[in-house]
Formats: structure tokens, C-alpha cells, sequence
């Protein structure tokens, strides 16, 4: 049985692939997939190493 970490990387790396493959059938949008598909590669790579871990997240805000 998965954990439910496990389970949530799973899950964003499928995002990460649908991310990757809407970029190879729209150039235009190829840049901005591929830099969310990286972004959820990442964060079920951190997920994985430290599920309870914490990040700032005012740190991605964007100003007002």
C-alpha cells in the first residue's frame, strides 16, 4: 500500500508528463509547460525525500 507522499508524487509527476506533452504539441506554450513540468518533478522529489517538511511560501507570492 502507498502512502499517501507516495501516492502525491505519483500524481505530480503524471502532471509533469501531461505538462511536457501539451508543450510538444504547442510550441508556442513549450517553454512555460516544460518550467511546470519541472516544477512538479521537483516538488514530488521533495515529497518523496521529506513529506513533512515545510517551505515559505510567502517566498512565492506574487507582490501587491
Amino acid at each position: 500500500m502507498a502512502t499517501h507522499a507516495q501516492l502525491a508524487a505519483h500524481l505530480m509527476r503524471g502532471a509533469a508528463e501531461f505538462f511536457r506533452n501539451v508543450g510538444k504539441q504547442n510550441a508556442q506554450l513549450k517553454a512555460e509547460m516544460d518550467q511546470n513540468a519541472r516544477t512538479f518533478e521537483l516538488v514530488a522529489e521533495q515529497v518523496e525525500a521529506d513529506p513533512n517538511g515545510e517551505v515559505d511560501v510567502e517566498q512565492f507570492e506574487a507582490p501587491s
